[in-house]
């Protein structure tokens, strides 16, 4: 009797543990699980430092800046045949920008000059800028509101001769208080909201736009009629901040930018790929300048690549020799342009938008 309890005691350990082995080999055989890709997303304090520079901004330039930030490969070219064409004024300079290929929110631009060179001087964040508005819109805008609502809560932002601050509900409008003159504030992004906050690394403070020290100035107003009858002009923009989305036209503004790709169409399977089917943040597209045709990323550009980099689930800036953050690697100095840039020459320093 004892004998067989031993034989079956055996019998049935050796089941078990062929039985375990059977389901090891099983397993082992099964193809392994890919990773999830997770969306690299900003933090609420990492937007809000992002949206500093631009927060106090009229509504529908805040919404320009924010759509052309999604074209950084259009502001640079822009921001360079601006200068090359100090000569147009008015309504032929209108004309001459109506005929580039850019996007309307870039060309919108062409209006505020010092804008548009700043845009083009950070040139990491505004790529940053631009990505986050591609893959976190609504956390932007939420972002702008409450750099609103500090600068107000600090005193810094209220109602002027030149800007109508009003407050609907829960959210801080600006426009301008004549409607046929715009104004560019001038501050530091960085002391104007109250308790310091720290600078974008590598920012340039852009003169024309910022005011050392705190508090906040206005410089020379825009005329937004010079550009009425274009229709990439001022009065085609705005926002729609119940819902969250820059009005472009009376609609929603959708950017068709191939620098970005969208993390979360990535990561639900479309690998970066639109509705459209154009894939967001493809490499080796080309833009068109003064000179004719250039492709970005080459190897003959004077100041480094420009060549576009984005991969799905990272922080990217828009270009290879940017990292996060905002510093740039194999580009000109700091404060120097991105493409031999530099101030506005020839034609003296273009200031906040000033009477042209």
């Amino acid at each position: 009797m004892k004998f067989l309890k031993q034989n079956l005691s055996f019998f049935l350990t050796s089941c078990l543990v062929l039985a375990a082995a059977s389901g090891g080999f099983a397993q082992a055989d099964q193809p392994t699980a890919q990773p999830t890709v997770q969306a690299a997303q900003q933090t609420r304090e990492q937007l809000q430092q992002l949206v500093a520079p631009i927060a106090l901004y009229s509504d529908a330039l805040v919404a320009q800046v924010l759509a052309a930030a999604t074209y950084p490969e259009q502001i640079v070219e822009a921001d360079r045949w601006m200068q090359q064409h100090t000569d147009f004024k008015g309504e032929q300079l209108g004309q001459e920008v109506d005929k580039q290929p850019w996007d309307p929110s870039v060309k919108a631009l062409a209006e505020f000059p010092s804008v548009l060179a700043n845009m083009d001087k950070n040139l990491s964040w505004t790529s940053s800028l631009g990505d986050a508005y591609v893959n976190q819109q609504q956390d932007v805008m939420n972002a702008v509101q409450v750099m609103r609502e500090r600068a107000e809560k600090s005193g810094n932002l209220k109602s002027t001769s030149l800007e109508k601050v009003t407050n609907q509900g829960q959210t801080i409008v600006i426009e301008p208080a004549n409607p046929e003159v715009v104004y560019v504030p001038e501050y530091d992004p960085w002391l104007v909201y109250g308790p310091p906050l720290v600078a974008w690394p590598g920012w340039y403070p852009y003169p024309g736009l910022y005011l050392s020290g705190p508090g906040m100035v206005f410089g020379f107003g825009f005329e937004p009629a010079l550009f009425g009858g274009f229709g990439w002009g001022w009065h085609n923009w705005g926002f729609d901040w119940h819902h969250r989305n820059i009005i472009y036209n009376h609609n929603s503004y959708i950017s068709h930018s191939r620098i970005f790709a969208n993390r979360h169409d990535f990561n639900r399977g479309h690998a970066g790929f639109n509705h459209a089917g154009g894939f967001r943040g493809g490499s080796g597209f080309q833009s068109r300048g003064a000179g004719g045709s250039r492709g970005f990323g080459g190897a003959s550009e004077p100041h480094g690549s420009l060549a576009p980099h984005a991969q799905p689930g990272t922080h990217s800036g828009a270009f290879s020799g940017f990292n996060h953050g905002g510093t740039a690697r194999g580009f000109s100095s700091r404060g120097g342009s991105s493409f031999g840039g530099g101030f506005h020459g020839g034609g003296g320093f273009h200031g906040g938008g000033g009477h042209r």
